[in-house]
């Protein structure tokens, strides 16, 4: 019971940042929106609690969630073999640079003084 109202926490955050996000014209995604409200809520222990039981039983099944994935690799295989040196290149370089950019910035805020 506690699982299946953590997951409702879940989507009624969801929807309420989809809601404000088209609402109010924001230039941010609506489930980027709820997941600041879902941190925010989390403080409360009446969310925390059913949350934290709705990702452990997630967390515990995560492999299935990548079926839907390799079964979209096999059926386009012949697209892999066409694009895959490319887009493994992309995958590749993309992971660099996001690497790159947050020791950047990690190294940027560790010579920062505290205020």
């Amino acid at each position: 019971m506690q699982g299946i109202r953590g997951l409702a926490w879940l989507l009624a955050m969801q929807s309420l940042g989809e809601l404000l996000s088209r609402g109010l014209a924001l230039p941010f995604p609506g489930p980027v929106i709820g997941m600041l409200l879902l941190l925010l809520a989390l403080q409360l222990p009446m969310v925390r609690e059913p949350v934290a039981a709705c990702a452990s039983f997630l967390l515990s099944h995560l492999s299935l969630l990548f079926v839907p994935v390799g079964v979209g690799v096999m059926t386009h295989l012949d697209l892999l073999g066409q694009y895959g040196v490319r887009m493994l290149a992309v995958v590749v370089l993309s992971t660099w640079i996001g690497l790159a950019a947050t020791a950047l910035v990690l190294k940027y805020f560790n010579k920062v003084p505290d205020a």
